[in-house]
């Protein structure tokens, strides 16, 4: 087989496609070569798709990884069905020195080489995109369509994304050189230079139960691209895309000559917590992580051994201050807090509105009816039970139903949460967003709107001007920290203002969005998600500094 996957003929079927990734990074277009619409893949896929789904529930997924010594699983769909597939439960004692074995070859390989094969794996998932939406749908609550694009298409892009950063950083420095001094009368000093990028060593992915692959393709392919082994270890509620993503890389890295063992997974026994354990590894020398401030902050200040990557909460904020599009401010403000349920990192929370209210084309609109004509777009966006399936999926888990019947009890109700049904999961927990009101004047509702209440909660706050919202926008920034922010405004001078707060603590900013784009969505490729610079991220999805600091340039020199 490994004949099937030369390097001649991955880089005629590959070369082509990381050229144009490394011009998207460059120029910020836009540029997908993964189609986000389900038709594109052929008359059969769709069916193809749920049937290798349906296959694979109730089976045992042997990797053929070494250290395996039981068997862990137990994955319940948030829709219901009980998924259950046993993955392999593995000794790090003996699969962490199988991992390193691979990995001189793989460093020897070179950066090209590398990026063809990641790109060769990438193009095998998405040839079994409708698959790999099912296992993302079923186990992260998105519904279908959002699984199949944000779980196939747009996870694939980021992969891809993360490859052509680290071509780009590992080729920054010329592979080899001719060093001459010159020394006057005398001859010169010559000497032959070599630059080598090594890698530091196994790479630990902590997957996330939301975004499994979203989440979790930057730091596998960028930590591969660079020459480490990558370690996953799915989130116990998550495993089965992760799984399946092994799974193909270890098919491909065969195939083109190198150790499958340069990826494998990692699945844990219920309250086992294994992530701590494998975080503290001396062989782990590159952690990527998603999800709680309070792992987050244990695995920075703890895995002192790894460069530590790390997203975790935040407290996005909607600055509105004036709209000449109000319909189309109301309407792209419903979507964003309905989409899947608010769960995601990029959903808005805080919606900063003056108390005196705001100008739009409609006319002078006052907080109350700011507020209400919100939640009456929320409810027509969601007044169809099939429509609203189809957008807010099901709720990941009991925690965020939790959260989202607690906030009812924080403030004034604007929006009721309602309970809909679905009929073909009939198991699946799908509620619409509540909208509660706060009052930044009054001190007890601080406690709501300056912490993270992930899920279909938003709050509509209350401000004396626009320029305490600006001031509560930036100490929120700075002390909770945001993968987001938004903001409408008719004026020059508050626009200025905005983008000076989100410049001077680190934050993405979008700006009048009222049409088919959306705060809480990313393009790979032209935006960056997070910026490393606030509480919520220490590291942007993706840029140089992703992965960058993955591989080290070693230098030998010759006598010429």
């Amino acid at each position: 087989m490994a004949a099937e996957l030369t390097v001649p003929l991955l880089t005629e079927k590959h070369r082509p496609t990381l050229d144009q990734a490394l011009e998207a990074i460059r120029s910020r277009a836009y540029w997908s070569p993964h189609p986000e619409h389900p038709k594109a893949y052929g008359e059969t896929a769709p069916a193809d798709g749920l049937a290798a789904h349906e296959a694979v529930r109730g089976t045992r997924l042997d990797l053929g990884q070494p250290g395996t010594d039981g068997w862990a699983g137990g994955e319940v769909s948030p829709f219901g069905p009980a998924l259950a597939v046993e993955y392999p439960h593995v000794d790090p004692d003996v699969l962490l020195p199988a991992m390193k074995a691979g990995m001189a070859a793989w460093r020897d390989a070179g950066p090209e080489v590398r990026a063809l094969v990641s790109i060769e794996i990438l193009a095998r998932i998405g040839a079994r995109t409708h698959e790999f939406a099912h296992a993302v749908m079923h186990t992260s609550g998105q519904a279908f369509m959002m699984a199949f694009q944000a779980g196939g298409p747009h996870a694939q892009d980021r992969g891809l994304e993360a490859v052509a950063y680290a071509y780009a950083e590992q080729t920054r420095v010329p592979g080899q050189a001719d060093w001459s001094k010159p020394q006057g009368k005398k001859d010169p000093l010559n000497l032959g230079k070599t630059f080598t990028a090594v890698p530091r060593g196994i790479a630990l992915v902590i997957g996330c139960n939301t975004f499994p692959t979203w989440n979790g393709y930057p730091g596998l392919f960028a930590s591969l691209a660079t020459g480490n082994a990558v370690l996953v270890k799915a989130h116990p509620r998550a495993v089965l895309p992760l799984a399946l993503t092994v799974q193909v890389a270890r098919e491909v890295l065969a195939e083109a000559g190198f150790d499958p063992n340069l990826v494998a997974l990692a699945a844990e026994q219920p309250g086992e917590g294994i992530a701590k354990t494998l975080a503290l590894r001396p062989e782990i020398k590159i952690i990527d992580y998603t999800g709680s401030t309070e792992f987050g902050d244990w695995l920075e200040q703890n895995a002192r051994q790894a460069l530590v990557y790390t997203e975790k909460a935040g407290v996005n904020t909607v600055v509105v201050d004036s709209t000449d599009d109000y319909r189309g401010m109301l309407s792209n403000l419903a979507f964003s807090l309905s989409l899947y349920s608010g769960q995601m990192c990029t959903t808005p929370q805080n919606l900063l509105i003056p108390r005196d209210g705001i100008a739009t084309d409609g006319g002078h609109k006052t907080f109350d009816e700011v507020v209400a004509d919100l939640a009456t777009s929320v409810e027509k966006l969601l007044g169809d039970d099939a429509r609203a399936n189809a957008l807010l999926g099901a709720l990941v888990n009991p925690g965020v139903k939790e959260r989202l019947e607690a906030a009812a009890g924080l403030g004034e109700v604007a929006l009721a949460s309602r309970t809909v049904a679905n009929p073909e999961f009939p198991d699946a927990v799908v509620r619409t967003p509540v909208l509660v009101k706060l009052d930044a004047a009054k001190p007890d509702d601080a406690a709501a709107y300056m912490s993270e209440c992930f899920g279909p909660v938003a709050f509509a706050v209350a401000v004396d001007s626009t320029a305490d919202a600006l001031d509560l926008l930036r100490r929120t920034v700075r002390d909770k920290g945001a993968m987001t922010v938004g903001a409408y405004t008719t004026s020059p001078d508050t626009e200025r203002a905005v983008e000076q707060v989100c410049l001077d603590e680190s934050a993405q900013l979008s700006l009048n969005l009222t049409g088919g784009v959306y705060v809480n969505q990313t393009a790979a490729f032209s935006d960056f998600h997070g910026s490393g610079g606030n509480p919520a991220a220490n590291a942007a999805l993706c840029d140089g500094a992703f992965v960058a600091n993955r591989f080290r340039v070693v230098e030998v020199r010759r006598q010429a």
